[in-house]
């Protein structure tokens, strides 16, 4: 039972709300939207890498995408990475800052979009403003990878360290490896809380646990692995697409990720729904309607 709802009842009442809002439809255009902005965000990371006084920041994200990663999607990733990271590139980040982090936050910008369609608000924020906190979010989120995978560099350092100095053993080897996981797994919720606190036009507290964070951030790592397994065991997309193959599978890699924070946003709303005396989510701006009674009345 979730609040004295069965989990066959939270289930039907899950897929009605999916299919009420077209997540599906809205997966794909975030899909889209993510493969433009992808790129810029990439660049934007690995522009600020070499001025980081912390080595091998770079080489733990790119062994974490190509693990994540369909191996074809990954090689267009990694070539882009090459390229930009071959030279410190000091004119992108004092002349071209603001218009590659304007690129970097367009998926943002439709995550806030999509996620305003879940709970059934209007955009009350004007341009500017929406754009605005859309190049906030895009930026944390790249401080967030830059310091979840330091720290995760700064754990191999000590791990060698320790090994140098003691010796290995599978005790600390497994230690490190869960290390690794515990700090991917955190930034991954802190991520999906900051798109679910700010992203939409709503009144809502900051939760770094919630439902549809937990959700997310696992059905993320599960889809990630089990679709780059899949990729590379089963589906030739080379064959029917051609030299594009390479974006077909980025772009439905990115389509997993915006449908699991589209799922994930739903759950949350799901439980505020069953925990909430008059069920209803505050707009931010006067005069905007927000969903009542998101879910058919459960059967408790």
């Amino acid at each position: 039972m979730i609040y004295g709802v069965s989990i066959k009842q939270f289930l039907l009442d899950l897929n009605q709300e999916i299919n009420k809002d077209n997540v599906f439809n809205g997966a794909a255009a975030l899909g889209f939207y993510l493969t433009l902005a992808i790129f810029p965000a990439i660049i934007l990371m690995m522009t600020v890498i070499p001025y980081l006084p912390i080595d091998r920041v770079d080489q733990a994200i790119m062994d974490l995408l190509g693990q994540a990663l369909p191996e074809d999607a990954y090689g267009v990733v990694a070539e882009v990475v090459a390229e930009v990271t071959h030279n410190r590139r000091g004119g992108l980040l004092s002349l071209s800052v603001v218009a590659t982090l304007w690129a970097a936050s367009t998926g943002m910008y439709a995550i806030m979009q999509q996620l305003n369609i879940t709970y059934n608000v209007t955009e009350g924020r004007n341009f500017l403003r929406a754009r605005g906190i859309a190049l906030i979010l895009s930026l944390l989120f790249c401080l967030l990878v830059l310091g979840a995978f330091s720290l995760i560099v700064l754990g191999g350092t000590i791990e060698d360290w320790i090994g140098t100095q003691f010796g290995t053993s599978d005790l600390l080897l497994t230690f490190f490896a869960v290390f690794r996981w515990v700090v991917i797994i955190l930034a991954l919720l802190l991520g999906f809380a900051m798109i679910y606190r700010y992203a939409p036009n709503v009144k809502q507290k900051f939760a770094f646990i919630s439902p549809g964070s937990v959700t997310g951030a696992t059905l993320l790592i599960i889809a990630s692995l089990g679709f780059a397994i899949y990729t590379s065991n089963f589906a030739d997309y080379d064959a029917t697409y051609g030299s594009i193959g390479a974006v077909v599978i980025l772009m439905l890699w990115l389509y997993i990720a915006g449908l699991v924070i589209l799922i994930g946003s739903e759950i949350n709303l799901l439980f505020n729904h069953y925990t909430s005396k008059d069920n209803q989510i505050s707009p931010k701006e006067e005069g905007e309607q927000p969903r009542t009674n998101p879910a058919p009345q459960s059967k408790r």
